[in-house]
């Protein structure tokens, strides 16, 4: 098999299904279908996801998604089996005494509806997004390509490897809120090693970073006020102004103190509030997130944020309700595996050269994976794999260099010969 041809093929398939976190049932299914006749062992639904970690899940979204996908000719069976949670862990047991390697591999997309520019690639060679308003517009089409790319080439070389090999196809990476409930479900406690990627980010094509900086610690948090209806000229006074409390509350967020360690970051992206012009307004929801250079400044912020929410809804004497709906954690990666990772990508001819630091500013839930691997005694490795970019990641002109692929593929292939080799 031309396992590269192969990753490029499947990569457009799926470019052409995303599919928003927690929703990914077409791109579930298609794992599935995959990987299952190669004779892997799937972990699917409840059984890997920890339900006491799922985090911005909404209910009538899943349902929405798993209606679609029905809709979209998916298995029914298959739909059956997901328990209406997306993503799967699945694990090759080679039959012979190793390590426990594991490689992770997000599916999510992103809530952008992709570009009609004739020049976009999608467009030119008939591989755009069906669906409306989303689109893989970070690359994660490209590491499920890899990942199903791998399966097929771990099977194809069981004879020369030894222990046992997990793939995580992870849901709900964007909003970091799938990483934790994977985690949580207790499949990674065995492992080994652990090893995840990123497409393009900061790198081109050819480049491959194997300490990458800037990833910073965040919590998504979800603010819901409660106030009390009233006419605003004949009873004012019976009122109790959500609105106005989201108002004062977003305010004083955004001006809150920051830590003097390191870079800490608040942004409030959304706010929702009211009933009606004439009605002194009973709910509002504030969405925002904030992000640390560490674990201390991020959880530093949050208690700010918590403090700062509390404080407004006492003054305006609403109620209220803070929900965690996304985290990740600092990314530390294993000197070890990172110096694997140098000489395998340093090897390959698709890679002209490696770095070992290159500042991102962005922030990733592999890193809750990792801290449920290191906490067992394992090991784990994150790095950034370059392909050139049409346009920053998230934006619907986004596209990135398919060679990319190939240098992917080829440290994923690498390590886990230099890992679970004969």
């Amino acid at each position: 098999m031309d396992y590269i041809k192969n990753a490029v093929k499947l990569r457009r398939e799926l470019h052409q299904i995303p599919e928003l976190g927690w929703g990914e049932f077409c791109t579930t299914a298609k794992i599935l279908e995959t990987i299952e006749p190669l004779g892997w062992k799937t972990f699917v639904g409840v059984e890997q996801i920890g339900l006491d970690a799922v985090m911005g899940r909404p209910e009538d979204f899943v349902e929405k998604s798993k209606k679609r996908a029905l809709e979209e000719g998916v298995d029914p069976t298959l739909i059956e089996r997901m328990h209406g949670y997306t993503g799967t862990i699945a694990e090759l047991d080679t039959g012979r005494p190793g390590p426990v390697t594991a490689l992770r591999f997000d599916i999510d997309c992103v809530g952008v509806e992709e570009t009609d520019l004739k020049d976009h690639l999608p467009n030119k060679e008939n591989f755009r997004s069906r669906h409306a308003g989303v689109m893989h517009s970070c690359g994660h089409d490209g590491h499920t390509a890899v990942g199903l790319t791998m399966a097929q080439w771990i099977v194809d070389h069981k004879d020369q490897l030894c222990g046992r090999i997990k793939l995580i196809f992870q849901p709900a990476e964007e909003g970091v809120r799938g990483g934790a409930a994977q985690a949580a479900s207790g499949l990674l406690d065995d492992v080994n090693y652990l090893l995840g990627a990123h497409l393009a980010m900061m790198c081109p094509t050819g480049e491959v970073c194997v300490y990458p900086e800037g990833v910073l610690c965040t919590t998504k948090l979800d603010v819901r006020f409660k106030g009390r209806p009233a006419h605003p000229t004949m009873s004012p006074h019976l009122g109790r102004n959500a609105l106005a409390c989201a108002c004062t509350c977003v305010s004083e967020l955004l001006g809150m103190a920051r830590h003097g360690k390191g870079l800490g970051c608040i942004n409030v992206g959304m706010m929702q509030a009211g009933e009606g012009r004439n009605v002194i307004p009973v709910h509002a929801q504030v969405q925002l997130e904030v992000r640390g250079e560490t674990a201390e400044i991020n959880d530093f912020m949050v208690d700010q944020a918590n403090r700062i929410v509390k404080g407004t809804a006492l003054a305006y004497d609403v109620d209220y309700e803070v929900e965690k709906v996304g985290e990740a954690g600092e990314l530390n990666n294993d000197p070890e595996l990172a110096s694997l990772v140098t000489e395998v990508a340093g090897s390959l001819p698709s890679c002209e050269r490696v770095v070992q630091h290159k500042k991102l500013g962005c922030s990733e839930d592999f890193t809750m994976l990792a801290t449920r691997v290191k906490a067992a005694g394992g090991k784990s490795e994150f790095f950034v794999v370059g392909a050139d970019r049409t346009a920053a990641h998230h934006q619907r002109e986004f596209d990135f260099d398919e060679k990319g692929l190939e240098t992917a593929f080829g440290i994923f292939k690498g390590c886990v010969l230099k890992l679970n080799g004969i």
